[in-house]
C-alpha cells in the first residue's frame, strides 16, 4: 500500500509530505485548492513523462517519492530479482526527479531506473481511476481485459500468445519466402544461361597457367629444337662433356686409392655423369618429340581466348574465381529448385500452429463466457443498490475469424438503465452519472481478483448525488477491506466513510501561492463536512448533520 507521499518544488507545493494509513481514506477541499496537483505529482510515480513546467517557479529541482508497503506482496519479489533491483527491506521507494534544465530521473530503492522499468513497476501498486477514465468504457480492449480479469485466464493466455507469436512469424517467414523465391525465378532464365556457359566451358584448375605454358612452347619450337640438338652435340660427341668426363672418372679409379679423398672425388663425378647423362636422354627425347604445330597452337591460342573473354565478362583475374562463378550459380539454381519444397514445409508448419492457435482461442473464448455470469450478477447487484432498479447488463462475446494477441473474441458491455428499453452498448445509452455508478462497480469487481494493493478514486462520484453518493462509498468502504482505497470527492455522504479524512488548501498569505494538504483531526472533520453540506456559512444544522453522517459510518 502506499505509506507514505513528499512533493518538493511541484507546481504550487513548496514541500509536503503525507503519511496514508491502510483502509479507506479520503481527500476534500475547494475546486482549485490543489488536488489535481498531487495527483498529477502521483501520475509522474506511475512513470508519466513531464516537463520543466511542472518545476515550482524560481527552483531548480523537483523531488517526487513515494514510499510503498510491500510486506504483503511476496510475487513481486520476483520483479525486483529479475530487474537486478535492492529488495531487502518491506518497503519500496519510487523516485522522480525533475531539473528546470529538462532532465529527468527515476529511482527505485536509490537504484536509477528507465520510465518503462518505473511504469511496470508502480502500476503493480497503484491504480489511479481518473474522471477522464470513464473514457476506458467505449474501448473495447477495457472491457475485455476485465472479462480476462475475472476469468483468471493468464496462463492459458499466455500460451495462447505465445503460439500467435509462433504463427506470426511463420507467416511473415512466409511472405519473404514467396518473395525470394519470384525474385529468383524472374532471374532463372538470366541465371541458367551463365551457369551453362561456364559449365560447357568445362574449366579446369591450373588449366590457364599450362596452357600459357603451352603457347610458349609451340611458339618457339623450332628455336627450342635447335637449341636442344647444339646442347646434345656439346654433351655427347667425342672430346664433349660427356667423353671427357668418362675419361676422368676412369683416371680416377686408379688412382682413388691412393688419395685420402679419392673415393669421394670418384663417386661424385660417377654421379654428376649419370646425372647428365640422364639429362641428356631427356632433352634428346624432348627434342624429338617437339614439332611445330599450327593446329595444336591455334587450338590454345583459341582455348586462352576462351578463357580470357569469360574473366573479362565477370571481372575476375583466374580460372578458380570462375568455378566458384559456375558453383554459385549451381547453387542458385538448386537453391529455386528446393523453393517449392521449402514453402510447402512451411505451408504445413503454418497449418499446424493455427490448429494449436484454435484450440488454446477456443480454451480462452470459454474461459471469458464462463466470466460472464459472475460479472453480469456483481453489477447488476452494485448497480442496484446505486439506485439503478431496473438495470440491465450483459456481457456479450462473439468470436471472429481474425485472430489478435488476444484472441478471437470480441467482447461489449451492454446497458439499459430502464425497462423499457434494450440493452446497448454503453457508450451509447448510459449518462454520465450511470458511467461514474457502472465504472465504481466494475472497480470494485476487479478488485476482489486483482493483487492491486492501492487505488484512487479521482471524483468518480460526478453526477450523483443524496442517497447514491452513500451508497457509493459504501462501496467504496467496502473494497477497502481487501485493499488501501483513497477517494477525492465533493460529496460529504462519501467523505463521512473515510477511515482518513485529508483536506487540500490553498494558502495565498506569502509571497506565492501554495498548496498544503492536512489529516483533519475528528473536530475539524465535523466542520469540513458541515461545510460541504451547507457552504462556507456553517449552520447548526450543517454541524448536527455532518455528525450524524460520521455515527453513520
Amino acid at each position: 500500500m502506499l505509506k507514505s507521499l513528499y512533493i518538493s518544488n511541484y507546481a504550487l507545493i513548496s514541500e509536503l509530505h503525507i503519511d496514508f494509513n491502510a483502509g479507506f481514506s479520503v481527500i476534500t477541499g475547494e475546486t482549485g485548492a490543489g488536488k489535481s496537483i498531487i495527483l498529477g505529482a502521483l501520475s509522474l510515480i506511475l512513470g508519466q513523462r513531464a516537463d520543466n513546467k511542472s518545476i515550482k517557479i524560481d527552483a531548480e529541482k523537483c523531488v517526487i517519492e513515494a514510499e510503498f508497503d510491500i510486506s504483503t506482496y511476496r510475487h513481486l519479489h520476483q520483479f525486483f530479482s529479475n530487474n537486478d533491483l535492492d529488495n531487502e527491506s518491506e518497503v519500496c521507494i519510487i523516485r522522480r526527479e525533475l531539473t528546470n534544465t529538462g532532465k529527468s530521473r527515476a529511482f527505485i530503492n536509490d537504484t536509477p531506473v528507465s520510465l518503462n522499468l518505473i511504469r511496470d513497476l508502480s502500476n503493480r501498486l497503484l491504480d489511479i481511476h481518473s474522471q477522464h477514465e470513464n473514457l476506458l468504457l467505449s474501448n473495447d480492449a477495457y472491457q475485455l481485459e476485465v472479462v480476462d480479469t475475472i476469468a483468471q485466464n493468464s496462463d492459458v493466455l499466455a500460451d495462447y500468445r505465445q503460439i500467435y507469436l509462433q504463427w506470426r512469424n511463420l507467416q511473415v517467414e512466409l511472405k519473404q519466402l514467396q518473395k525470394n523465391a519470384e525474385k529468383q525465378n524472374a532471374d532463372l532464365d538470366y541465371i541458367q544461361f551463365q551457369f551453362q556457359q561456364l559449365y560447357d566451358a568445362n574449366l579446369v584448375e591450373d588449366e590457364q597457367e599450362m596452357l600459357e605454358l603451352e603457347q610458349e612452347t609451340l611458339s618457339h619450337a623450332e628455336e627450342i629444337k635447335s637449341e636442344l640438338q647444339k646442347a646434345h652435340q656439346f654433351l655427347v660427341e667425342e672430346n664433349m662433356s660427356l667423353p671427357l668426363l668418362k675419361d676422368g672418372i676412369s683416371a680416377l679409379l686408379h688412382i682413388k686409392s691412393f688419395i685420402p679423398e679419392g673415393n669421394n672425388w670418384f663417386d661424385r663425378l660417377q654421379s654428376t655423369y649419370i646425372e647428365l647423362k640422364d639429362i641428356t636422354a631427356e632433352m634428346n627425347s624432348f627434342e624429338e618429340r617437339l614439332e611445330f604445330n599450327p593446329a595444336r597452337l591455334e587450338m590454345v591460342q583459341n582455348r586462352l581466348s576462351e578463357i580470357f573473354t569469360l574473366q573479362k565478362k565477370y571481372k575476375v583475374t583466374t580460372v578458380e574465381e570462375l568455378i566458384k562463378i559456375r558453383d554459385n550459380f549451381e547453387n542458385q539454381l538448386l537453391q529455386i529448385d528446393s523453393f517449392e519444397d521449402e514453402i510447402i514445409a512451411l505451408k504445413k508448419k503454418i497449418s499446424d500452429a493455427f490448429e494449436q492457435l484454435k484450440n488454446l482461442a477456443q480454451l480462452v473464448t470459454n474461459s471469458r463466457k464462463k466470466a460472464c455470469k459472475p460479472i453480469q450478477n456483481h453489477l447488476i447487484e452494485q448497480l442496484t443498490k446505486l439506485g439503478m432498479l431496473n438495470i440491465q447488463f450483459q456481457v456479450a462475446i462473439t468470436t471472429s475469424s481474425d485472430y489478435t494477441e488476444n484472441g478471437n473474441d470480441e467482447v461489449q458491455f451492454l446497458f439499459s438503465a430502464n425497462k423499457n428499453r434494450a440493452v446497448l452498448p454503453v457508450t451509447q445509452i448510459a449518462s454520465g452519472g450511470e458511467v461514474s455508478r457502472l465504472m465504481l462497480s466494475i472497480k470494485s469487481l476487479v478488485a476482489h481478483k486483482s493483487d492491486l494493493p492501492t487505488i484512487i478514486f479521482d471524483e468518480i462520484d460526478t453526477g450523483v448525488s443524496g442517497e447514491i453518493a452513500h451508497r457509493m462509498g459504501e462501496i467504496m468502504q467496502s473494497m477497502s477491506s481487501e485493499m488501501q482505497v483513497i477517494t477525492i470527492t465533493h460529496l460529504p455522504q462519501i467523505a463521512a466513510k473515510g477511515k482518513q479524512h485529508y483536506r487540500v488548501y490553498k494558502d495565498d498569505s506569502g509571497e506565492q501561492t501554495q498548496t498544503h494538504i492536512h489529516l483533519l483531526t475528528p473536530t475539524e472533520r465535523i466542520k469540513e463536512l458541515a461545510q460541504m453540506l451547507s457552504g462556507k456559512d456553517i449552520t447548526d444544522a450543517a454541524l448536527h448533520n455532518a455528525q450524524e453522517l460520521l455515527n453513520n459510518a
